[in-house]
Parts: C-alpha cells; sequence; structure tokens
C-alpha cells in the first residue's frame, strides 16, 4: 500500500513550534502561581450572614436569588475536621449556588476551628445541643417548622445522630453525603487504629485536640502515591486556565484541615470505630440511645464507588437502618471530593438532589 506524506510547510512547521513554545511558557508561568500560591482562587463567596453565633459556631443563612422560594429549608451541616467552602467552593461551581438558583433557602452548620479548650467538646455537645440550637433560629428566621437536613461526611453521622434521638424533630427530609455507618468497612482506617496498639486516651490526654496534620497524613496515607500522581497531571495540564484552577481550589480545600476536637475524637474511636455501636443500634449520647429505626421521615443516601475515606462498604448500610418508607440511595462515580463538588457532582448529583428536595419540600 502506497503511503501518503504530507509534505511539511515552513509556516505549519513555525505555527507548531510557537504553539509548543508558548505552552512550555505558560505552564512554567502558571506552575510559579501554584508553587508561589499567588493570587489563589476565592472561596466561599456566595452571599451570607450570620444567623447565630456561639463560640467558634456560626450558623449563616444565604442571601436568596429568587422570588419565591421551597417552604422547607435546607441546613447543610459540616464535618467537624473539615471546612465548609467544599459547598461553596467558586461562582459556577458551588453546591450553595445551585441550591440557591434552584430556589431554596439555604443555611449552614459551620463548627468552626476549634480552640485548645474546645478539646473537652463531646459529640453530646454538637449533636444534643448545638445542632438542636442551631435548628431552632432557622424555624425563628422561616417562621417554617419543618427543616431539610443535608449532612457531609460526618456531618452526615450528626444528623443522623440528632434524627435518632429526636424522633419528633422537626426534620422533613434527611440527606446524607458519604456518611459511614458500619465501621467494619471502613478499612485501613479500622486497621490503624485497632485497640491492640493505637493508645487513643493517651493521645488525647496529651495533644487535647488532635493536630490537622496527624488527620491529613492519614487520609494522605490511604493513597500514598496520589500526591505524585496528582503533580503529574499538573504538569500534564499547566498550560489550561480552567484546568489550573480547578486543581487550586480542590487542592486548597484538601490541605485546609483543622483540628478534631479531642473527647469528640475518643467517643468517635472507641464507640464507633472499635464497638462500631452505630450500627449495633447499640450507641448513646448522654443516656438517650441513637435508635436509627425511628427516623421515618423521607431519606437521601448519596456515596461514592471509589471513596476511599467514606468507603462504600461504611456507606451502603445507611438506609437499611432507618425506618423511613421513603428512602433511596444514589451510587456514583468518583471520590469523597469529587462526590459532592466535582464534575461529577455539577453534572449528575446537584440535578438529582434538586430534584429530590424540590418534590418533598413544597
Amino acid at each position: 500500500m502506497a503511503t501518503v506524506r504530507i509534505p511539511e510547510t515552513p509556516a505549519l512547521t513555525e505555527t507548531f513550534q510557537a504553539e509548543v513554545v508558548k505552552r512550555n511558557l505558560d505552564r512554567v508561568r502558571r506552575g510559579m502561581d501554584v508553587i508561589m500560591d499567588r493570587d489563589p482562587p476565592a472561596v466561599g463567596t456566595t452571599p451570607k450572614e450570620v444567623l447565630y453565633s456561639k463560640g467558634t459556631l456560626r450558623l449563616y443563612r444565604y442571601r436568596p436569588v429568587t422570588d419565591e422560594v421551597y417552604r422547607i429549608p435546607v441546613v447543610l451541616v459540616m464535618s467537624l475536621i473539615s471546612k465548609p467552602y467544599i459547598l461553596d467552593l467558586s461562582p459556577g461551581q458551588s453546591l450553595v449556588e445551585y441550591l440557591l438558583r434552584e430556589g431554596f433557602d439555604v443555611y449552614m452548620v459551620d463548627w468552626g476551628v476549634p480552640r485548645p479548650e474546645d478539646s473537652r467538646l463531646t459529640l453530646e455537645y454538637y449533636v444534643l445541643e448545638s445542632l438542636p440550637r442551631a435548628i431552632e433560629e432557622v424555624q425563628k428566621a422561616t417562621g417554617e417548622r419543618e427543616v431539610s437536613l443535608l449532612g457531609y461526611c460526618m456531618g452526615g453521622l450528626m444528623a443522623l445522630m440528632y434524627s435518632g434521638i429526636f424522633h419528633d424533630a422537626p426534620v422533613a427530609n434527611l440527606v446524607c453525603a458519604a456518611t459511614p455507618v458500619d465501621f467494619e468497612g471502613m478499612g485501613m482506617f479500622r486497621r490503624w487504629s485497632d485497640q491492640r496498639w493505637f493508645d487513643v486516651d493517651r493521645m488525647v490526654d496529651t495533644l487535647g485536640n488532635i493536630p490537622p496534620d496527624f488527620i491529613f497524613r492519614s487520609f494522605e496515607m490511604l493513597r500514598p502515591a496520589e500526591r505524585w500522581a496528582a503533580y503529574a497531571r499538573l504538569f500534564d495540564n499547566l498550560w489550561n486556565d480552567l484546568w489550573v484552577k480547578n486543581y487550586r481550589l480542590f487542592n486548597r480545600w484538601v490541605y485546609d484541615q483543622i483540628p478534631f476536637p479531642g473527647e469528640a475524637y475518643r467517643q468517635m474511636i472507641k464507640e464507633l470505630m472499635w464497638e462500631n455501636k452505630l450500627m449495633k443500634g447499640q450507641l448513646t449520647l448522654g443516656g438517650r440511645r441513637v435508635d436509627l429505626t425511628g427516623i421515618t421521615c423521607p431519606a437521601l443516601n448519596i456515596m461514592a464507588q471509589h471513596d476511599h475515606i467514606a468507603p462504600f462498604a461504611a456507606t451502603q448500610p445507611l438506609t437499611s437502618l432507618l425506618g423511613s418508607a421513603d428512602k433511596e440511595d444514589v451510587v456514583l462515580k468518583g471520590g469523597h471530593v469529587s462526590l459532592i463538588a466535582g464534575r461529577n457532582a455539577w453534572f449528575r448529583l446537584w440535578p438529582q438532589l434538586s430534584q429530590w428536595l424540590g418534590e418533598r419540600s413544597v
């Protein structure tokens, strides 16, 4: 078979070389921006006001952007160990902004950055005192009795515990995203924290709050090559403004960890990781049993197939523990972060979430 050869022309060669040079120069410029952290993308910019505060806790109310909103407000509950702006990442990439445009009245419970004296705070403080008070403030502001709770990761755990203790709580809908309930499915986390060699009492008694670097390194050790793989992907895409911006947004949140309140951490390790009491129906807070079968409101369980922080085996049983007749599982490809704030979330999860909530928020 004859080979057809396309003759090279000086103009074509020069154009190609110029493009290569331009991309390499862009790589250098954007690479230095990343290394020096110059002009970092703004996060958490959706307009809001502080509705209530106590200690480090802040309850935010976001400004509606539509004239008509659904009757039932949505209260976002964050984890204790992460900053909340993953749910309000950047204009055009914000779950908060999306829900507002869809006509929801949106609030957020931000636990804040624990102070040294907050090491004494237990799960009872967050679940029996702070979360109920935040919901009361939302009720006062809206004049509505019911709310929809949407908890991410450990925020979902606290929403479950609250709803499992207060069966008459004003929870119209419950949404849990990346929320582990069966801690036998926590994989490497469970192995590393085995009580035969992990002295949680000594750690908490010595350190108070668990340092953020300890939490971050625990996550990083689950996938030790991930950081270098991310650097390689970054180098390949340094010429792409949008790719670099998204990398910097997500990377900023991943590295922006906060301390874990010591006493709450002690409870999490002993009662959930070691004894799996939530799954067994044996967990009590302040002498009150967390009975998940008493949760009868509509419930949505959102999971990621490849979540290495809250593995599928740990999140999948959630709806089976509830007494709700209206309950649904949503499983998406991706990981712990991309589940709630990546392209997978923008195009697949957010529309499903809006439709599910909208049908139950009239």
